[in-house]
């Protein structure tokens, strides 16, 4: 697995301040990808041990709240055996921190049903990740004032409550915007 960059200090793609992960390789190609470079599975560097080092230990402050996982997409298959080495890890060693993913594939009709997207490591790749933000950028339907989120397509979904209901739950905040 390649990827673009590792962000230490993010705070635009999940609640807190995060440690962000883009990986490469997307085949969506959405119009209007704030990443496109990304598209490619071999743009950036090479992910190895070390990468995966300095990830986790990027995570040990503790003012990190957590991982977020983005790209690319985290979800191509060709990504995923990787990312869920990485995941098993993060959960071994900061259990307290919370794990974010974007991915262009929508949960309930291609991560849970068979798509491209499926492979031996979505379910156990899905169980470690606390919020997913679904849904392929749509340029017509971006709109700057949504949270965590480019177009009004996309959902911010609570993962965990997700499996366990068997039913999509929607991510709620911790900070509410205004006064």
């Amino acid at each position: 697995m390649y990827y673009g960059e590792i962000k230490k200090c993010d705070i635009a793609n999940g609640e807190g301040v995060r440690v962000s992960l883009f990986v490469s390789g997307c085949t969506h190609h959405c119009p209007g990808c704030f990443n496109a470079d990304t598209w490619n599975f071999k743009y950036g560097s090479e992910y190895t041990e070390r990468t995966e080092e300095e990830i986790l230990d990027a995570l040990s402050p503790g003012y990190i709240n957590g991982l977020t996982l983005l790209g690319g997409e985290p979800f191509e298959p060709e990504n995923q055996k990787t990312l869920v080495g990485l995941l098993r890890k993060v959960r071994e060693r900061y259990p307290e921190k919370n794990i974010w993913c974007y991915t262009g594939y929508l949960y309930d009709e291609e991560l849970l049903n068979d798509s491209r997207a499926r492979c031996e490591y979505t379910d156990e790749m899905l169980s470690m990740i606390d919020v997913l933000v679904d849904g392929e950028f749509v340029e017509a339907l971006k709109d700057i004032r949504l949270v965590f989120r480019g177009s009004s397509n996309q959902r911010v979904i609570n993962a965990k409550k997700s499996l366990e209901k068997g039913e999509i739950v929607m991510w709620q905040p911790k900070v509410k915007k205004g006064v």
